[in-house]
């Protein structure tokens, strides 16, 4: 596929489906092979239905693994993923729900070890963030559901599934670019893809003992129905990267596939910057 430099105008309301967006994003590379690096693994996955959590669950399930995605209610985007998964050889299993609950998170950990047998990979990866222009338009509620949302439901997944962890399984999280810059558009994001970088570096260091690794993707400007069901123009979006376009959830998945596998049997605590060539720290 033939990455795009400019997008149509079109908007969409949150979250986003994918199958609506003009072109749809890239889910795996033409010709990847897939090596068995995930195989007899079972992996969750939240904000799976679509974007990158859609491309990360296909791209496991060519390398064997299992996976549970769960999702807020996108029933269209998460059925299409399915079929993806399970045209791989993978089983797929969906959660409906909205993980700003600590109960539901529990009950997510519960279902997928209740019907994949087990959980070996965590992919902590959906997101919210509503743009706005000054820190007066960030109401006390939307702060709320920005946290709640993109570094609450972390905690709560990750305390419900490390009583099925064993030594060599694996936490991935996704943080952001906008933490390691700044966004005056995303104050509110920005500042929980922080928290999330925080967490994951002391998380390592609390699980390194048991042999439990916690890494993360800070991506850049990706493809994904967030886009333009949260930006007014998405035409030029990404063209201030060093590579002078968006990138593909394609893209960034190979990197969860990294992290998920033996071969990063020596990497904890460590971000993976997939962001079309902005040089940031850390």
């Amino acid at each position: 596929m033939k990455k795009p430099k400019t997008f149509k105008p079109q908007s969409q309301e949150l979250p986003g489906q994918q199958s609506k967006m003009v072109p749809e994003p890239e889910v795996i590379r033409q010709g990847y092979e897939g090596a068995d690096k995930l195989r007899g693994k079972v992996a969750l996955i939240t904000g799976g239905d679509s974007g990158i959590g859609r491309s990360v669950a296909v791209y496991f399930a060519r390398e064997g693994a299992n996976v549970a995605i769960n999702y807020l209610n996108e029933v269209k985007d998460a059925k299409d993923t399915q079929k993806m998964v399970e045209a791989e050889g993978g089983k797929c299993v969906l959660i409906k729900g909205d993980i700003r609950s600590e109960s539901f998170c529990k009950k997510v950990v519960e279902t997928t070890v209740k019907k994949l047998g087990g959980l070996n990979i965590l992919v902590n990866n959906a997101a919210v963030q509503f743009p706005k222009d000054s820190l007066d338009g960030i109401s006390s509620k939307q702060l709320l559901e920005t946290f709640e949302t993109n570094i609450f439901s972390f905690f709560h997944l990750s305390k419900a599934a490390l009583p099925h962890f064993k030594d060599g399984d694996t936490i991935i999280n996704t943080s952001s670019v906008t933490t390691y810059r700044g966004s005056e558009h995303l104050v509110d994001y920005a500042s929980t893809k922080g928290a999330i970088v925080g967490f994951t570096r002391s998380l390592a260091k609390m699980l390194a003992p048991k042999k439990i690794r916690v890494n993360g993707v800070a991506p850049g400007p990706i493809w994904t129905p967030l886009i333009p069901a949260t930006f007014d123009d998405v035409t030029k979006f990404g063209q201030d990267t060093a590579l002078g376009r968006a990138g593909q959830p394609s893209e960034v998945a190979p990197a969860y596939v990294f992290l998920a596998s033996e071969d990063s049997s020596y990497i904890t605590g460590q971000f993976i910057h997939v962001n079309g060539g902005e040089i940031v720290g850390g």
